[in-house]
């Protein structure tokens, strides 16, 4: 029985260039030495690490890479070609590519005319010198090129034969790929396909033409590639149109990371070409930790992840209405395009008022609680939920206080503690209030009362540090939580200083994150609330891992 493999596709990350560009995004090289290897992992086998001589940043992380190279991933060093009426040899930005000592350079060069005499403000027969000279020159020093063909669609748009001069020029110096760069983002799939496959024409007769002509044997024509802008959410169709009309490489950058409004986002592109289209991206066990390596990027970057995003999202295979979640638990394949386990994702079950019945059952099952539809506990779980919601709570956003609700209406939520009253008190200085706060609270432990007071940047943060005070020495593990993140949304602002305030807080132990919830219209007792189950809910996911280690011992 003979094996049909899948075609190979190359994979080009520019998140650490291109990415970079992002408004407010910002990375030390540190952080780019942390994606780079992520990315190396992942099996992305080309990742632009940016523009060595344009900063020292860029100079500094190519070093670095000389003294710890990835073990699978080729580094590239990004350059345009040489300037208007100089030479290769001597243009000094070419002398810092080549000190960055990677084997590939990617250079970019002018294939819209009006570019070449409104930007560069040069003649079109010297931008056609200037893409040759250049690739010529680093081929010279034993570097392997490829030619990005910036606005090329654009340009071919406005005047194809120009444009395709510039081609034949990258092709003539020794350019191994060359990819078509929808640089402004404003091209359409259909476009995208039929110029794909007018250019791969075109380049295939010339040749043709070039090889009936010459005694030196068939040349090769260069590989096309694909790099696209998402201005006008193109971005990642417009990479599948060019795929499938012959390209074989697709630069992207993780998360769609890019200037204005972002690159071809990779966590997309990747899954669908290859569970989709059936192309060789990375392997199957690279591709189930595209997930990790979009929340990781998103870590390092300092930027929230996109909950929605396709494959990648938390939410990307949530499930909130009734009639969807007791379809998808009898089979996914009812609202579920793939299995997310493919990329490294999971299911949700989403609880809010909204939900059904099967919503709470199959959230139980989340938590390793099984319950019966029968029996009084789900309903009364289901009518104390949309109670709750009714009057602010949002569940969706905070399960572990969704699990310690479903606990105590099954009477086996664990009294770890009780906060029997606490002050907070803000300083004045001047009649101006500011950030120091001191926190007393009382709280029963064990039959004991403890009384204690702390300190914090802000009344939550001192209310925190006093009930933690108060805890470690009965629970020397709270010293391991911590609150990660803190959200405050004013639920009925037109009543002004009395709306109600509706605080999440986020918590984490080092391997898991959960996520509490309280309301009210006293933003401290709010606070209080979360804070508290948060802390509660991190004894119970202890306790229980304790139980489970004496269980298998």
């Amino acid at each position: 029985m003979t094996t049909i493999s899948s075609p190979q596709l190359w994979l080009y990350d520019t998140t650490l260039r291109d990415g970079t560009q992002r408004e407010g995004l910002s990375v030390s090289i540190e952080d780019k030495l942390r994606i780079a290897k992520r990315l190396d992992q992942l099996g992305i086998p080309f990742i632009e690490g940016g523009w060595p001589g344009a900063n020292p940043k860029d100079v500094q992380f190519f070093w670095q890479l000389q003294e710890d190279p990835l073990k699978h991933s080729e580094v590239v060093a990004f350059c345009s070609t040489r300037r208007p009426n100089t030479s290769a040899a001597e243009e000094p930005m070419l002398q810092a590519i080549l000190a960055a000592g990677t084997r590939w350079v990617t250079i970019f060069g002018k294939s819209w005319d009006l570019h070449v005499t409104a930007g560069l403000k040069t003649t079109l027969e010297e931008n056609l010198a200037m893409i040759r000279d250049t690739i010529e020159y680093l081929r010279s020093q034993g570097r392997r090129v490829i030619y990005d063909a910036e606005h090329w669609f654009d340009g071919y748009k406005h005047n194809p034969g120009y444009a395709l001069q510039t081609l034949e020029a990258a092709i003539a110096s020794g350019a191994e790929w060359l990819v078509l760069c929808d640089t402004n983002g404003g091209t359409l799939p259909h476009e995208v396909s039929q110029i794909v496959q007018d250019v791969i024409s075109h380049l295939s007769l010339v040749i043709c033409q070039e090889t009936m002509t010459s005694d030196q044997g068939q040349r090769t024509i260069p590989q096309i590639g694909i790099h696209t802008h998402n201005d006008s959410e193109m971005a990642v169709a417009n990479a599948l149109a060019a795929v499938m009309a012959g390209a074989k490489m697709v630069q992207g950058t993780i998360n769609g990371y890019g200037e204005r409004c972002g690159n071809a986002n990779l966590c997309s592109l990747i899954p669908n070409l290859q569970l989709k289209l059936g192309y060789s991206c990375i392997t199957e066990d690279q591709l189930t930790q595209l997930t990790e390596a979009s929340r990781f990027v998103s870590e390092v970057v300092n930027l929230a992840p996109d909950e929605h995003a396709p494959f990648v999202g938390r939410s990307a295979f949530a499930h909130k209405g009734g009639i969807h979640v007791s379809a998808v638990e009898r089979n996914p394949l009812t609202y579920e395009h793939m299995q997310p386990e493919k990329v490294g994702n999971r299911r949700r079950i989403v609880i809010s008022e909204q939900s059904g019945l099967s919503n709470v059952l199959a959230k139980a099952r989340s938590f390793g609680i099984e319950l019966d539809q029968l029996k009084a506990e789900a309903k009364q779980i289901l009518h104390r939920l949309k109670d709750l919601e009714s009057e602010g709570f949002q569940f969706e956003a905070a399960e572990a206080s969704f699990a310690l609700l479903m606990h105590e209406a099954l009477g086996g939520r664990p009294k770890f503690f009780e906060v029997k009253g606490f002050q907070v008190h803000c300083d004045l200085i001047e009649g101006k209030a500011t950030s120091n706060a001191l926190a007393t609270i009382k709280v029963a432990v064990e039959g004991k009362n403890i009384l204690e007071a702390a300190e914090g940047n802000g009344p939550v943060a001192a209310l925190d540090a006093a009930l933690r005070k108060a805890l470690v020495n009965f629970y020397p593990q709270i010293a391991t939580f911590d609150l990660t993140d803190y959200k405050v949304r004013i639920l009925n602002g037109h009543t002004g200083t009395a709306a109600k305030t509706r605080v999440l807080v986020e918590s984490g132990n080092g391997h898991q994150r959960w996520t509490t919830v309280g309301v009210s219209t006293n933003i401290l007792e709010a606070s209080y609330q979360a804070v508290v189950e948060g802390l509660e809910y991190g004894l119970l996911l202890h306790s229980q891992a304790e139980a489970a280690v004496k269980a298998s011992s």
